[in-house]
């Protein structure tokens, strides 16, 4: 199986209606143009070290599209936090055309082809830039920006939330995908971030909530989470 062909297709959309979403021709068009550039890129810098067609659309594309089932409708911005190859937040906005996403990522060959991927879709509203989360809190037009921020295991859980709380608007969402999640990295985040004051810009003074929604995808034999904090009006 190539990724592009109809076999391929068929499997992506297929697979994602068992995970309870529907995804239509033209966005699995996108998805197809997304992995081949993926796959091509990948041989002059370093994306991804999964090149497997099947392996490409469950761990890359599928899981991407497992936060849409918990993205609340009126979400009008979405910040992805170290994007690399564009995941999740490219199929998330394929998917949902009507999100106002921002990609960042610290690698600026990786950032390049972000843009190459964002002008060879056609995609609006969506930028990428190549910066650290640390400095875009620098920059005021960015604080309480985002109704949800989301990330692909890109560090500590703990960590990840640090960086994510001055970006969120009052009632946003943060979702952390990753594998398995023990009891003792959720106690660090409840010990260690939640119940600490920020500065004004990411003031956590109002109470979160915190659940894990646990899922699995096609020919990946392991457990995946996705760790959702909301902040309560």
């Amino acid at each position: 199986m190539e990724i592009g062909t109809n076999d391929w297709s068929k499997f992506l959309i297929d697979h994602a209606k068992k995970i309870g979403i529907d995804v239509d021709r033209a966005q699995n068009r996108l998805f197809s143009v997304h992995a081949a550039e993926l796959i091509k890129w990948n041989r002059q810098i370093n994306l991804t070290s999964i090149t497997d067609p099947i392996e490409v659309a469950s761990n890359h594309f599928l899981d991407s599209l497992v936060p849409a089932r918990f993205i609340p409708p009126d979400a009008a911005k979405l910040l992805d936090i170290g994007s690399g190859g564009g995941f999740p937040g490219i199929p998330l906005k394929v998917l949902l055309p009507e999100l106002s996403v921002t990609l960042i990522d610290a690698s600026r060959k990786k950032v390049s082809f972000l843009k190459h991927v964002i002008r060879t879709l056609k995609l609006d509203d969506i930028e990428a830039l190549h910066i650290r989360a640390e400095d875009l809190a620098d920059h005021p037009s960015y604080i309480n920006r985002f109704d949800v921020i989301v990330s692909r295991a890109l560090t500590s859980l703990e960590f990840f939330v640090r960086l994510a709380l001055p970006f969120l608007t009052c009632g946003g969402l943060i979702m952390a995908m990753k594998g398995q999640v023990d009891n003792m990295e959720l106690d660090d985040l409840r010990n260690n971030v939640l119940p600490k004051k920020m500065n004004s810009a990411g003031s956590i003074d109002r109470p979160f909530t915190i659940s894990l929604k646990k899922y699995s995808l096609p020919f990946l034999y392991s457990e995946r989470t996705i760790v959702t904090l909301k902040c309560k009006v």
